[in-house]
């Protein structure tokens, strides 16, 4: 998959499936799945790392964790998340970031907001570097937002998102992440923007679907937003298989001697 064919899943009314990933391992299984992108995201702060926000990855972080992924889904679309400020600062400073970015593996990179960002985005696509937008709940303004709130509710709030992705559209995001926003209103921004959708807490009508793995593998007994499906208890799974290899080490149960070496 290539930065084009986002373009043809919209034309063809194929959803895409976006998953988030941070590590080698858990990349080598994504290769192997039909997933067909992979977000590196900023999230990685929060489910890799234990922070209560985004806001503490910087771009070492997001390399490092881009650079293990590249490594193990070789064949996978993979986008990197900008962190925190990244792409607020001096065009040169912004560029290195992109750069550092790109050169670890990603694919694309995915900005959050359109306001103050509009030509830094027109000048990374013009440097040759495909940008996705991100609108609605944009977590790294979570200070400014008040908390994890929904995004576009009421006329006039709707009527600005729909400025805004139009606003990402022109300035030349390939597709648009809208992220804890009510349905109605995805489905018009879908219907409205020439590039597609993906949402998360957004209803079916966009063009794809992004979850944080972590999330819909069940791995945080603590965290459940609305819009999370869990596909597995995988906190019961782990913990029931460390729990058993607890029990066979101590009562001598494990290593047998075929899990021992001879002389």
């Amino acid at each position: 998959m290539n930065v084009l064919d986002f373009q043809g899943f919209k034309t063809r009314k194929e959803k895409i499936v976006m998953l988030t990933c941070y590590d080698y391992t858990s990349a080598r299984i994504v290769q192997e799945s039909d997933v067909d992108v992979i977000l590196v995201g900023d999230s990685a702060a929060m489910v890799m790392h234990g922070h209560g926000t985004t806001i503490p990855a910087d771009i070492e972080m997001m390399c490092r964790h881009i650079e293990s992924v590249a490594r193990g889904a070789k064949d996978k679309f993979i986008v990197g998340d900008m962190p925190f400020l990244s792409f607020r600062q001096s065009r040169t400073d912004n560029m290195h970031a992109v750069a550092s970015v790109m050169k670890a593996g990603a694919h694309a990179v995915k900005l959050e907001g359109i306001e103050g960002n509009a030509e830094t985005i027109a000048h990374i696509v013009k440097s040759g570097v495909p940008v996705m937008g991100h609108l609605g709940l944009t977590p790294q303004s979570i200070n400014q937002l008040g908390g994890y709130r929904v995004q576009g509710r009421g006329q006039s709030a709707a009527e600005t998102l729909l400025r805004e992705a139009l606003a990402c559209e022109q300035a030349g995001c390939f597709s648009l992440v809208l992220e804890c926003v009510p349905e109605k209103l995805a489905a018009e921004i879908t219907e409205t923007l020439n590039i597609p959708t993906i949402g998360i807490g957004a209803g079916v009508h966009t063009d794809g679907q992004v979850l944080v793995m972590q999330d819909m593998l069940g791995l945080s007994s603590d965290f459940k937003p609305r819009f999370v499906r869990q596909y597995l208890d995988g906190r019961a799974v782990l913990l029931n298989a460390f729990n058993t290899y607890a029990s066979d080490v101590k009562s001598g149960n494990f290593p047998t001697a075929d899990e021992s070496y001879g002389q």
